[in-house]
């Protein structure tokens, strides 16, 4: 369910959430196939951003590959006992407590990865040079330039047709199809989130505006190893887990997170037993995918 509460632009760690996520759209099979090349995929990810060089490439691979050892083994056993948890909550109809509960589970799950890669992301900050940052703002700027045409075009209703379209893509790969009635339903749920693509945007860019400026700085003031490890954890504790000015936006955020966890609630309350029982079965796949890929050697 990963798809539906995180949003798809946070940072480093979302890549390997993505990489667990992969079978939304494309079957179990291929949680097996992304992890197993996660470490690739994520250095392709890294590169794409800020085009690793020649000297960085080798300790920045390992670095990667080590992430992922330490994942393998620590942290997907846990995320086993979460589809475990999230396949009782579908059966019984998750409340909107649980889903919100749930919500914060993965936001810890996220802590856990950014502090362990903490060391390893201040080390690459440290070594980024002037046109390796110049090319984290160029690619900043392409897919700012995506999100506006996906999400800046159109009137109120078309936007929020679009995202309602967006939610429907992810519950049917879930839960199978709904029928007009539930439809009507969950796009009332969708309707009723709060929505501000423009605030959105606003946020997104200064985040994006606050880390070059932050790695310009240790560029610049060349800190130590364990003040840019302080400086990352601040930063990511912003910009991954906070949003937008806490007072006067505070209100649009926190209800886009109960907004997100009543949709939820409708989804799941709205789904008939054959339909909840094709989630639960997923969710059954993936938890044992997950423990099978936990005990694979490295």
């Amino acid at each position: 369910m990963k798809n539906f509460i995180m949003r798809p632009y946070r940072t480093f760690t979302l890549i390997v959430a993505t990489l667990l996520a992969v079978a939304l759209f494309s079957g179990c099979s291929a949680i097996r196939l992304g992890y197993n090349n996660g470490e690739m995929l994520v250095y392709w990810w890294l590169d794409s951003y800020v085009d690793v060089s020649s000297e960085q490439r080798p300790w920045v691979k390992k670095r990667i590959d080590d992430l992922f050892a330490w994942h393998r083994r620590s942290q997907l056993t846990g995320y086993a006992e979460l589809m475990t948890r999230i396949q009782k909550e579908v059966q019984n109809n998750a409340t909107k407590p649980e889903i919100l509960a749930t919500i914060d589970e993965l936001k810890r799950q996220s802590i856990v990865i950014i502090d362990h890669a903490l060391p390893d992301l201040a080390d690459l900050a440290l070594s980024l040079q002037p046109e390796q940052i110049a090319a984290l703002e160029k690619k900043f700027a392409s897919v700012n330039k995506k999100y506006n045409k996906e999400y800046l075009t159109g009137s109120v209703e078309e936007r929020q047709q679009y995202r309602y379209e967006k939610v429907m893509e992810q519950a049917e790969q879930w839960f199978g199809e709904f029928s007009p009635a539930q439809e009507a339903a969950i796009k009332h749920a969708s309707d009723e989130r709060p929505l501000n693509n423009e605030l959105w945007r606003d946020e997104r860019v200064g985040r994006q505006q606050d880390l070059i400026a932050l790695l310009k700085k240790i560029h610049a003031e060349k800190p130590t190893r364990e003040a840019t490890m302080q400086m990352l954890k601040d930063y990511s504790s912003l910009a991954l887990f906070d949003t937008g000015d806490r007072g006067v936006n505070e209100q649009f955020f926190s209800g886009t997170k109960e907004g997100m966890a009543n949709l939820l609630a409708a989804i799941i309350s709205t789904a008939s037993p054959r339909q909840k029982k094709r989630a639960i079965d997923r969710m059954q796949e993936w938890g044992e995918i997950f423990i099978e890929l936990a005990m694979a050697p490295d």
